[in-house]
């Protein structure tokens, strides 16, 4: 990895989120470098949802501080945003627009200059097989090509940083492996962070992983510190998320 490679995009300290007296996150530490895919993992209701809506700028923090590419979040809002890709568990899609004309408001929306809309377009198509159904409406899709349309929405500027919660949820086997090999892809040039309940995901395009539960980190290390243990990472997951004790002791 090159220096350039080794800068941080992502830097995020102390993240807390409180709902009224019920706090979702607490001190949540994350960094990311250029050229690395983090598996963010957690039990439904662990906060993951929240922590990456506080790192996309959808959601402020109660406490903490992100930065994107060197750039405070908090401060310089539409600065930082530029760099960031965001793909939500409901991807924001417009269903009477073509996909098409939707992305190309998405590419406006993230300031792509006009002279390179089209090529964009004909890029993040190609990239995530749409390639044949820019014509068509969004509300006509299946629900697999939907998500490959909120993939391509969130890609579409070449952000330096790419948030993508749950993107393989309601495509086949097949397109899954498409869009892993998407995913393996951007994470060569890209910082990428990968929700997903689906382990096997994880371990095929992953670098490191992060587990949270309760608000928490329990786990941040690379999958080969992961193997070296000697554990794989389904048993880590169930001994950190269902063994409160262990939890604690760690």
């Amino acid at each position: 990895m090159t220096e350039k490679d080794s800068i941080l995009t992502i830097s995020a300290h102390s993240l807390r989120r409180d709902f009224g007296t019920y706090t979702a996150v607490r001190e949540i530490n994350l960094e990311l470098k250029r050229g690395e895919v983090l598996g963010f993992l957690g039990p439904n209701g662990a906060g993951k949802t929240t922590t990456m809506r506080m790192l996309t700028g959808n959601l402020a923090p109660s406490s903490g501080s992100v930065e994107i590419c060197g750039i405070d979040l908090l401060d310089k809002p539409r600065n930082a945003k530029i760099h960031i890709g965001y793909l939500p568990e409901t991807p924001p899609l417009y269903q009477e627009l073509t996909v098409n004309e939707y992305l190309r408001l998405a590419a406006k929306l993230h300031r792509v200059s006009s002279i390179k809309i089209y090529s964009a377009l004909d890029e993040v198509k190609l990239h995530c097989g749409l390639k044949d159904t820019g014509k068509h409406l969004i509300g006509s899709l299946s629900k697999g090509y939907k998500q490959r349309v909120g993939i391509a929405q969130a890609i579409i500027h070449d952000p330096d940083v790419i948030i993508l919660d749950e993107p393989t949820i309601g495509l086949d086997p097949n397109q899954m492996r498409e869009i892993l090999s998407l995913i393996r892809e951007l994470g060569t040039k890209h910082s990428v962070i990968l929700s997903t309940h689906i382990l096997p995901e994880v371990e095929s395009v992953c670098d490191r992983v992060q587990i949270i539960h309760q608000g928490k980190t329990v786990f941040n290390d690379t999958l080969f510190g992961l193997k070296q243990k000697g554990i794989s990472l389904e048993e880590m997951f169930a001994q950190l998320t269902l063994n409160n004790e262990t939890l604690v002791n760690l």
